[in-house]
């Protein structure tokens, strides 16, 4: 990188998926208010234990602090984020001057959303954009990447380098729709994928098998912390497209310690989707400390160190 820039990149994760090393990201959601302390400490466990951390944008459709500043933040703390960009809540010219200010402060790492529907989050009354989808975000992102802006005007202050990722989600009821969602979002330009949370993984091995095999991309399988029954069934009730299955909900129910059971049945999920796929996304909603305890359960090793470039 040339010498005018002070900043520092952490290109670990985009390395290490070419490299074909096991992933581990993680979600971290951004602050509600102006101080960014928890969500520092939060991420700060999770330093050394995985190659990137997730930093969310408007999920489920409720405020939280900007996911490119959010991201900022982690980056100046050592800590290599993947800017989650979601189209819900900007047209393609807020898209692309989020994309361009990504780049300008080292953020390297973008996974590309459409974004969850507005009537689901807490400003059920705001107006939502969807100028474009997850797919056109892709395409988009691909002509900044050759130094080009959606009008195939060149960018004149150069172009961007974006490592760009999607979501798929191999639990979706349309088998047909999910191939041929994961194959437009790979033509498009996705180098890497980051599923929903995995229950199913029979239907996970089936779409490895089937479709994603031909193609060499990472896809990361999510595992998420289920902390009690009453968790579980409040995520069957409020995330779309989402059912963990009554045998799991069952064994937190009868656990003597439901949240260190639901730390045990990650870490299993965790083996299992390392026998099929390049890595996990692992979300554990406002218990993000417990992320690498139950890496350790798992016997995932610590990643590489980070290398930054200045």
């Amino acid at each position: 990188m040339d010498n005018n820039h002070s900043h520092t990149i952490l290109n670990s994760f985009p390395r290490a998926a070419q490299a074909g090393e096991f992933l581990v990201t993680a979600e971290v959601a951004p602050p509600k208010g102006g101080n960014p302390q928890h969500m520092l400490q939060m991420a700060a466990t999770l330093k050394g234990r995985v190659h990137a951390v997730n930093i969310t944008d408007g999920s489920r459709a409720v405020l939280r602090m900007s996911s490119l500043v959010a991201s900022a933040i982690l980056l100046q703390n050592g800590i290599e984020p993947v800017c989650q960009i979601a189209c819900r809540d900007r047209n393609r010219i807020g898209l692309q001057a989020d994309l361009m200010g990504a780049h300008a402060l080292g953020i390297r790492n973008i996974l590309a959303l459409t974004g969850d529907p507005v009537k689901a989050g807490d400003h059920s009354d705001a107006k939502a954009v969807f100028d474009l989808e997850a797919v056109r975000l892709l395409q988009l992102i691909r002509k900044m990447n050759q130094g080009f802006d959606c009008n195939e005007k060149p960018l004149t202050d150069g172009a961007l380098d974006l490592f760009v990722g999607a979501a798929v989600d191999p639990q979706c009821a349309s088998w047909s729709g999910l191939q041929s969602r994961f194959e437009r979002k790979i033509e498009a330009g996705a180098q890497f994928f980051q599923s929903q949370l995995i229950t199913d993984f029979e239907r996970l091995e089936k779409f490895m098998d089937k479709i994603a095999a031909g193609y060499k991309k990472p896809i990361l399988a999510g595992i998420f912390l289920l902390k009690s029954a009453k968790n579980a069934q409040f995520i069957n009730r409020c995330v779309p497209g989402v059912n963990i299955p009554q045998h799991i909900i069952d064994r937190l129910a009868q656990a003597k310690d439901p949240l260190e059971e639901g730390m045990k049945i990650a870490a299993e999920q965790v083996k299992i989707a390392r026998q099929l796929c390049q890595g996990v996304h692992m979300m554990a909603v406002k218990r993000e400390d417990l992320i690498a305890p139950i890496l350790n359960l798992a016997g995932v090793a610590p990643v590489n160190q980070l290398v930054a470039i200045k």
